[in-house]
């Protein structure tokens, strides 16, 4: 009987603890941050994440649709993302696509802020650099109404933060994430940028 009964206890704590590693939202900071850490959620992909990487709200939106998130990074470990032509490739129908495209990086004063709600981005310049204005959504105003079919609004702000974007690190944008990509850093350069769209609304 003892035997059993410590079985049970076994059963029970490692039941307990899947529940507890699944449900970031309970996490402690400890938690959160050996998860993230570990970085098993990368797919083996090499690249580092900004720092501006929302660490809560990533787990959490992990945790809800894992497949989605493991796909994305998957096909960002196992692609040449050099020699990816320009275009739309679905990797999990519209749940999880890629837009692959090449651009000349904007002046200042002609990027606007944008913000998405039934995706999240992870952005990535493959070639290149460029500046990505990052701003809080509840520090912003509408400049243009909310379009549903392309899931996009355009913001205007004042302030924010401007992050280097190169071949080193990339980015990850929540619904709350107002971005500014497409900056130039000192003169208008060609870019190739690759943005996975995860759906998460």
């Amino acid at each position: 009987e003892p035997k059993k009964l410590i079985n049970i206890a076994i059963i029970f704590l490692l039941f307990s603890c899947t529940m507890t590693k699944e449900n970031p939202e309970t996490w402690s900071e400890e938690q959160l941050t050996n998860w993230y850490n570990k970085a098993e959620w990368r797919q083996a992909w090499p690249v580092l994440p900004d720092e501006s990487l929302n660490k809560k709200e990533f787990a959490i939106q992990y945790f809800k649709n894992k497949d989605r998130w493991n796909k994305a990074f998957s096909f960002l470990n196992s692609t040449n993302l050099d020699t990816i032509k320009p275009g739309s490739y679905e990797l999990i129908g519209k749940d999880v696509y890629v837009a692959v495209s090449e651009y000349t990086t904007k002046n200042d004063e002609d990027a606007r802020f944008e913000a998405h709600r039934i995706y999240a981005d992870i952005q990535y310049v493959a070639r290149g650099q460029e500046k990505i204005g990052i701003i809080p959504l509840e520090k912003t105003e509408t400049l243009t109404p909310y379009d549903q079919e392309k899931d996009i609004t355009f913001l205007a702000a004042n302030g924010g933060t401007n992050k280097m974007a190169t071949p080193a690190g990339f980015f990850v944008f929540f619904p709350a994430d107002a971005h500014r990509p497409g900056i130039k850093v000192d003169t208008n350069e060609p870019v190739k940028k690759i943005v996975v769209k995860v759906r998460i609304n």
